[in-house]
């Protein structure tokens, strides 16, 4: 891949760089586009905190949500009778648990995704490949905040 303005070692240091499109070109899969190169002076990582931030607060939000399906769920169950197998109520109510807690667990996940997003904004790596060192598209960032790879990098 080559990049025609923003030279790597500037983003690969964290030195700062101003935001610039960038034409790109890789050799190996033939793509060819523009991306924006992060700025490190403050103003794109306010805004990426501010975007972050607030899919964290949906997140928990729906994490409570789910929490309280969960303890819905953990109800319902103790009022029929054990046996789920042979209770007709039994299989529906063990799958909706299960169903309620896998949602819990990868919204937990995504939760953890959102802090290591932010801990990456307040040291400076938040919009900067984890594998090429090149930057993130603005895009993709926006479309997915938690992104710690360029389009690219991810598909390989």
């Amino acid at each position: 891949m080559s990049c025609s303005r923003a030279p790597v070692s500037s983003i690969v240091t964290g030195a700062p760089v101003a935001a610039s499109t960038s034409a790109i070109s890789d050799g190996r899969h033939g793509v060819q586009g523009r991306v924006v190169v992060p700025r490190h002076d403050g103003r794109m990582d306010e805004a990426a905190a501010h975007r972050v931030s607030r899919r964290r607060t949906t997140t928990v939000d729906l994490l409570r949500a789910v929490d309280r399906d969960i303890a819905r769920v953990v109800a319902a169950s103790q009022l029929v009778s054990s046996d789920d197998e042979h209770d007709p109520e039994g299989s529906t109510i063990a799958f909706e648990r299960a169903q309620t807690l896998a949602i819990a667990d990868q919204l937990r996940g995504q939760l953890a995704d959102l802090d290591q997003a932010l801990a990456r904004i307040e040291n400076g790596t938040y919009g900067t490949c984890e594998v090429c060192g090149r930057p993130i598209a603005a895009a993709r960032l926006e479309a997915r905040p938690t992104a710690t790879r360029c389009v690219l990098c991810a598909a390989v």
